[in-house]
């Protein structure tokens, strides 16, 4: 490689770290996020600081597609910092949860662009640039990835059918409820291509590698049972029951403080995948520290007060300044 080249990569780079140092700093102003996004695949519904996100094509069985990525990146984007949102309940319209990937698409059915031929280098250097973004970059992953950096709790509600990005999807949702009728699928070698979503991270810490990995060799679909004794899903409810029970765990998640919360969150991931415990005890010492001259003196005195706490700060606009810390 040329020096010119190689300062071009370089410069490459810096730029695009800036970049998504900048697109990370926004999560701290709601101001700076505001969808004008009108939603054809979903339902975005909010009652009681419970957003129930809804997959909303039934007549296909909620499959996936590239609009239905846009508008759920939109969706829990807007819900990070959205003060009406406290928790999100992510569910499917009709008798299933996602069928997967839809797959009568002309073309590439994945949205990408066969005519490139991209390295692991463009997309950890270009990974904004149009051309890896819209046509090499996994579109599930880029939904997950949403769901990942979104400050509020997230619970799954899987009322039918959840295959393929469907599946792997419900992996990135923090607690994971299922109807007596759900069944799921990591059918992805059935049909020749791999796991996707982010799910090689996800479903290993979830299960363990032997049964991720049992489960992505054979293709087979789970039933409900099988996804409980294996500790995929928390519950399993009859199908009448399953959205009022996410309701209510979710219920249970609303009043505290966003802050706390969010940090509660993204501190449970990040640093639960760091390599030494005191990479966890740099990121908790600054939260406390913030925490406790904020919400933390609230939450102190509302207890010694014998009251319920009445938290002021919110995550669009209250993130402690260290924050996003990675």
């Amino acid at each position: 490689m040329t020096g010119y080249a190689h300062k071009n990569l370089n410069l490459k780079h810096v730029l695009n770290s800036l970049y998504r140092s900048y697109i990370l700093s926004t999560t701290n102003n709601k101001n700076l996020y505001e969808t004008t996004m009108t939603y054809k695949t979903i339902d975005y519904t909010t009652q009681d600081s419970i957003l129930t996100l809804t997959l909303s094509r039934p007549d296909h069985l909620n499959s996936f597609t590239i609009e239905m990525s846009h508008e759920l990146i939109d969706a829990f984007n807007r819900a990070s910092n959205d003060d009406a949102v406290g928790a999100i309940v992510v569910t499917g319209a009709g008798r299933a949860f996602c069928a997967g990937m839809d797959l009568t698409s002309a073309g590439n059915v994945f949205g990408l662009n066969e005519h490139l031929n991209p390295t692991i280098e463009d997309i950890r250097d270009r990974f904004h640039d149009e051309d890896i973004e819209n046509g090499v970059r996994d579109s599930g992953g880029q939904v997950v990835l949403a769901m990942y950096d979104c400050k509020k709790p997230i619970i799954g509600a899987i009322n039918g059918a959840a295959v393929g990005i469907g599946a792997t999807m419900a992996c990135a949702m923090d607690i994971r409820l299922a109807s007596e009728k759900a069944r799921v699928g990591f059918v992805f070698n059935k049909i020749g291509i791999t796991p996707e979503a982010c799910s090689s991270w996800f479903l290993p810490r979830l299960v363990g590698i032997q049964t991720a990995l049992e489960w992505c060799y054979t293709a087979e679909i789970l039933d409900a049972d099988t996804l409980l004794k294996e500790r995929f899903i928390k519950a399993v409810y009859p199908p009448e029951d399953l959205l009022n029970e996410a309701h209510a765990l979710a219920a249970r998640m609303v009043n505290f403080s966003q802050v706390s919360m969010a940090l509660t969150r993204q501190m449970i991931y990040r640093n639960g995948a760091q390599d030494h415990p005191v990479k966890a005890h740099e990121v908790d010492s600054l939260a406390i520290f913030y925490a406790s001259r904020n919400s933390g003196k609230e939450g102190v005195d509302a207890f010694l007060e014998k009251r319920a706490p009445d938290f002021p700060e919110k995550a669009s606009t209250d993130m402690p300044p260290f924050y996003p810390w990675w």
